[in-house]
């Protein structure tokens, strides 16, 4: 008997002295908001007119709109079947590694921890600090300013735990909606000042295809879900309900929002409004209306902000996983349901990006033009990824396949390869195609680097049948 005690006593010590992995702590009803949170920011207050001005006519600026919602649809369709098939809190790393090797991921994860992800917080923290200097300013450089207090206190908040971060998300998404539903409702009880008539703008095809890159680009990060696939909870499927949800719900509003002010404005107007959010409130409620719309745009940047954080540390906490010099940032809290030293590290990053940004000019659109190209390189990759891995690992248990396949993966894998096209084509600098270039060599030094030390990787977490 004594043997055995001692036997359960070993294992009980065994299971307590376990490294904290990711658990299933969220909701079908958090991850929602998470992805909703991500993707309705403050592009889609600003993108209506870009693409009303490139589409040149009414029909064919609601047939964009319409056909980002169908594109993204089939988009997360297919990074349901990866996310249930490999759930992970590494997302597109886990497929990225699984499909192409430790090497393909960690340049990705690279991408993502030095330009990606912390670009986009700075990126947001800037808008933030634009609309709250507009109330109150700090100075010469009080943008930044904000920003950097917005980054520090939202990563404060994550690192004392996910249920804390998720509760103040979903508040944040639900103001964030009702600001878009605000400017639909102000948009429908105005009489337009002139018909909807098409422009002389419009160049044909070429000039759609334009319009969609701005309809994707404000679509984009529904596919940041798949960075907490392992913490929903309700198994694989829960996680494909997140995706078709979250698409449903940013579709119907932005259709609304677009909508509205088309009827509000007019299409002259529209094309020419610089805030067509702000114009159209202002005709209904006065400068009362703008100025609350203002605060919603602020809160919108906060809650993109906030989401991009919580997916990005995630990306940091997997890289950890594969490289022993990096496992500094593998360390997962298991009472806080957070990687704390990835949040540190994402943190610090943007930082620097918020200094540099406040420095430079042309810094915010530099960031911007510079993203682009090696967001859609890497979001193709994943899209490939899924083929590969039918071919590799076709006894694997998938719980969810992508229907039509592989029709679906196929029309997404070409929109991601046109986007990649345009965002390097359509670049107002090519300054930005060269700054990418070059943070990707910069990964590969690091990459060799780390293949020439002594010690080899750990055997990756993301390759095993687990």
């Amino acid at each position: 008997m004594s043997s055995a005690l001692e036997g359960a006593t070993g294992e009980i010590a065994t299971r307590s002295n376990a490294p904290a992995v990711p658990t299933p702590t969220l909701s079908v009803f958090d991850a929602t908001m998470i992805t909703v949170g991500i993707v309705i920011g403050a592009g889609i207050f600003q993108t209506p007119s870009l693409v009303a001005g490139i589409a040149g006519s009414p029909t064919l600026m609601m047939t964009a709109w319409v056909l980002g919602g169908v594109l993204s649809l089939i988009g997360a369709l297919t990074y349901a079947e990866l996310a249930t098939t490999y759930p992970s809190a590494g997302g597109d790393y886990t497929f990225l590694t699984r499909a192409y090797g430790k090497n393909v991921s960690f340049l990705f994860a690279w991408a993502r921890s030095a330009v990606i992800c912390t670009g986009s917080i700075a990126l947001l923290g800037f808008i933030l600090g634009d609309y709250l200097t507009r109330l109150f300013s700090l100075g010469e450089y009080s943008p930044a300013v904000y920003a950097a207090l917005a980054t520090v206190i939202l990563t404060v908040i994550n690192l004392i735990g996910l249920r804390g971060s998720s509760r103040m998300q979903n508040a944040l998404t639900l103001v964030e909606i009702s600001g878009v539903l605000l400017v639909a409702v102000a948009g429908m009880t105005v009489e337009p000042s002139a018909p909807a008539v098409a422009s002389a703008s419009s160049e044909g095809a070429g000039a759609f295809g334009l319009a969609m890159v701005f309809v994707l680009l404000t679509f984009g990060g529904w596919n940041e879900a798949a960075y907490v696939s392992a913490e929903v909870r309700g198994g694989p499927r829960a996680i494909v309900r997140t995706l078709v949800v979250s698409i449903g719900i940013i579709t119907l509003a932005y259709l609304l929002f677009v909508a509205s002010v088309l009827h509000g404005l007019g299409f002259e107007q529209l094309e020419a409004s610089q805030a067509v959010g702000i114009d159209v409130i202002e005709r209904a409620f006065g400068s009362f209306g703008a100025q609350l719309l203002g605060v919603i745009v602020a809160i919108a940047s906060l809650t993109s902000m906030n989401s991009t954080m919580i997916v990005g540390a995630r990306s940091n906490y997997s890289l950890a996983q594969d490289w022993p010099a990096l496992r500094f940032m593998g360390r997962w809290q298991g009472e806080r349901h957070a990687p704390v030293v990835g949040f540190i590290v994402q943190a610090a990053i943007a930082l620097a990006l918020i200094v540099f940004g406040a420095l430079e000019k042309d810094g915010f659109s530099t960031m911007v033009e510079f993203t682009a190209p090696v967001f859609w390189f890497f979001f193709m990759l994943s899209g490939i990824a899924l083929l590969v891995l039918r071919r590799r690992d076709p006894a694997r248990t998938r719980p969810f396949r992508v229907p039509l396949y592989p029709v679906l993966p196929l029309l997404f894998i070409a929109t991601c390869a046109y986007l990649l096209y345009s965002s390097i084509t359509y670049a107002g600098s090519k300054n930005a195609t060269y700054v990418a270039l070059a943070v990707m060599i910069s990964g590969g030094l690091v990459l060799l680097a780390l293949r020439l030390r002594r010690s080899p990787p750990n055997k990756s977490r993301h390759t095993s049948g687990a």
